[in-house]
């Protein structure tokens, strides 16, 4: 009570003018304060959730190995996060789709990745906007680059997305792995990572899992969720192997394309003639796969984000 009576006298003996400007300061201050400590939602997709119990998926990636190797179709779903975490809007957007999606026709067949809205029946990459990648080459085998090149080229051919490459990196996979990362990539979102590790480093690689592959989702308020970035890991010692036998290097491109596939929203499906059956032995793209893709590439732009 004594403090708060000094403190009125002390008050009342500044100018009007003073008084004001003390207002105004600590009013700053308290919006400074309230920024500083705003915290944005968060939210992971079920599939991460549910690994290993629920989100663990089969891919036979080899005819003559059956039930040998498998994969994670594990996307990464966050919503849109405002300041730091995220570039300037509409870096590297275009006015128009930079690409066009072949016409095919749709036998169905095909399976989107779960959205984080239910009401939104697809999530995609944004068309106007070229979607970079990295490789991370350490330990992969040989020819590894070639096969990823040709299998980004499969993908970027059945979408109508433009893929560009964006060089080699250091960065390894990781279940959270952060969509912007400027002091790697700039101001910008981060490039698809396309990396070659093992067990040792992706705990999901264990036993006879050959590839893990997913994306990252934002949404710019009052806009669709799309796609801003993605990553792909591949056993480097499983796939090695495969590349010894006969036709090998086919099967292993089909396993990258399988896991960009999931990259780009296609999710797992029940018919085996499709590559992306769970169990399955095709080595190039089906009609369902195909159409699936077409679709994927005809999603929204979105130059908010």
């Amino acid at each position: 009570m004594l403090d708060d009576a000094l403190d009125q006298q002390r008050q009342s003996l500044l100018s009007p003018g003073e008084r004001r400007r003390r207002a105004r300061r600590a009013a700053r201050a308290t919006r400074r304060s309230s920024r500083r400590w705003a915290k944005a939602p968060r939210r992971r997709s079920r599939a991460w959730r549910a690994t290993p119990a629920v989100g663990v998926v089969v891919l036979l990636v080899l005819w003559f190995t059956p039930g040998l190797f498998q994969d994670h179709a594990l996307p990464v779903i966050r919503p849109y996060l405002p300041h730091a975490s995220a570039p300037p809007p509409g870096v590297g957007a275009a006015q128009a789709p930079l690409g066009t999606p072949p016409e095919v026709e749709d036998p169905g067949g095909y399976r989107f990745m779960d959205p984080p809205d239910p009401a939104q029946p697809m999530v995609a990459y944004d068309p106007c906007r070229p979607v970079h990648y990295v490789v991370r080459p350490d330990g992969g085998p040989p020819g590894g680059r070639q096969l990823i090149e040709e299998a980004v080229a499969e993908i970027s051919a059945a979408t109508g997305l433009r893929f560009v490459p964006a060089g080699t990196t250091t960065e390894a996979p990781a279940e959270q792995r952060a969509p912007y990362q400027p002091e790697r990539y700039g101001r910008q979102w981060a490039p698809v990572l396309v990396a070659w590790s093992d067990e040792t480093e992706v705990p999901g690689l264990a036993g006879n899992v050959v590839g893990l592959g997913g994306s990252t989702a934002r949404q710019a308020p009052g806009r669709p969720f799309v796609y801003v970035t993605g990553q792909v890991a591949l056993d480097a010692p499983g796939l090695t192997q495969v590349l010894d036998h006969p036709d090998g290097a086919a099967h292993v491109r089909a396993t990258i394309i399988h896991e960009l596939a999931h990259v780009v929203g296609l999710a797992h499906v029940d018919d085996p003639t499709q590559m992306m059956h769970p169990a399955g032995g095709a080595t190039v793209l089906s009609a369902g796969d195909r159409a699936g893709l077409s679709e994927l590439g005809s999603g929204p732009c979105v130059p908010q984000l």
